[in-house]
């Protein structure tokens, strides 16, 4: 794992890892990403004028997988739930828990303030598409409960099916725990299009969200307008920053889980002590090559991720603030000090016990984050992302001559006299 001193040096890393071009560890170079857009929405449009017949021809092309039926049946559903294992299925209900507690305590309330004439109601979507990439269980709960707890009425999942035609049973099991209303089995640009568009089969929805590949994210790009969608992500990035009497082996154990979800990974910790550096670099090579995935863990690590030694903790924040990770981890001395001075972060994780693989799967927060430094501007997913906000304005008789008087002058500042004489007549007719 490279070690990089220095400020500028590190500087200099951050702002060219995420756009560097790397052929071995993807299928797509930025190079050809718009003839990938281009074949992306040539199939969305065959789905969007041929429906479940398009889907069912293009799954088997691209996934070699026949569906007969694209929607699971709600028999299917249930018999995967009493297949899955028992220990999986009680510790899918435990997290199910923790992070229904946690969205509902983040709930905002419509509320309304009579002496002033206004106030705000809030409304759920009305139905939601979520996709859920293969094999992501845990990406069931994380987006599906927060949904439910907003109040959306219709919430739809899509997700792609084994060589038998279904989904896994994990997946559905989750899908049953957390009450998804219908599951279909369909996969990457193909799903973002039928919810968007809808088929025979599946609705069409107003909101779709969860993460995927980039033919999901090119997919999520090209219907944003026809529906609304949560966001566009990319890879997986964590970075950890650790002072001295941080323990190395927790530092790379939780590079090397970042590591092993794609070899564009980003895996990053910034330090105060070369020797911590150090002995982080040996750690997470050799864990990175000991575990099932050690190909991509391996590649990511070495290629994609690095430790960045700095002068002192203002330095590593800066650092930080800069990048706008999705995941940031304390491993510093009284870290609760420090936690104001993260402004830029889909998730901070404080302390050796908040690990971020607990993040992943059973703390309360979504595990869907702002990825490529959109936690600049953008929020994880949360229940405010299922929820319309609207304001409401009620102004009696009084206060209204006042205002509208107030209005009729910026009006007419803005050359807008229809507007003032809207105004202007409040004040003038008695009704």
């Amino acid at each position: 794992m490279k070690i990089i001193k220095g400020l500028s040096q590190s500087n200099l890393f951050l702002d060219t890892i995420r756009n560097s071009i790397d052929t071995k560890a993807s299928d797509h170079s930025t190079k050809n990403t718009l003839s990938l857009s281009d074949s992306i929405l040539k199939l969305m449009n065959k789905i969007k004028s041929e429906g479940d017949a398009a889907i069912k021809e293009i799954t088997l092309k691209l996934d070699n997988v026949k569906l007969d039926k694209i929607e699971v049946d709600s028999k299917k559903i249930t018999d995967a739930f009493d297949k899955t294992d028992k220990n999986l299925i009680d510790s899918l209900i435990a997290a199910s828990k923790r992070i229904t507690n946690y969205h509902t305590k983040t709930l905002p309330k419509t509320w309304t303030d009579e002496q002033e004439g206004y106030g705000q109601v809030i409304n759920a979507v009305d139905s939601v598409g979520i996709y859920i990439p293969k094999n992501l269980i845990s990406t069931v709960l994380m987006t599906v409960i927060p949904a439910k707890i907003a109040g959306v009425k219709n919430i739809y999942v899509c997700t792609p099916g084994e060589t038998s035609g279904a989904p896994s049973d994990k997946i559905l099991a989750a899908c049953k725990i957390s009450q998804v209303d219908k599951v279909f089995t369909i996969s990457g640009a193909q799903a973002i299009a039928a919810l968007a568009y809808g088929t025979e089969t599946v609705p069409k929805v107003n909101l779709i969200c969860g993460p995927g590949s980039i033919y999901t994210t090119i997919a999520k790009k090209l219907v944003y307008g026809e529906v609304g969608i949560d966001g566009l992500y990319g890879p997986t990035e964590t970075l950890i920053i650790a002072d001295e009497k941080a323990n190395p082996i927790l530092c790379a154990a939780d590079l090397v889980a970042q590591a092993e979800h794609d070899k564009l990974a980003i895996p990053i910790c910034v330090t105060t002590s070369m020797r911590l550096a150090e002995l982080i670099s040996q750690q997470a090579i050799t864990r990175a090559k000991n575990i099932d995935r050690h190909e991509i863990a391996h590649y990511s690590i070495t290629h994609r991720g690095a430790i960045l030694v700095v002068e002192n903790l203002d330095e590593a924040f800066e650092l930080a603030n800069k990048f706008a990770p999705e995941h940031i981890s304390l491993m510093v001395n009284k870290p609760n000090q420090h936690i104001n001075k993260i402004k830029n972060a889909g998730a901070i994780f404080i302390g050796e016990h908040s690990h971020e693989v607990m993040g992943d799967y059973v703390a309360g927060p979504s595990h869907v984050m702002p990825t490529s430094g959109t936690a600049k501007f953008n929020s994880g997913l949360n229940v405010n992302t299922f929820l319309k906000f609207s304001p409401v304005v009620k102004i009696d008789k009084a206060k209204s001559q006042i205002l509208s008087t107030i209005a009729a002058e910026i009006a007419k500042a803005e050359g807008l006299s229809g507007h003032a004489e809207a105004a202007e007549i409040r004040n003038e007719i008695n009704f």
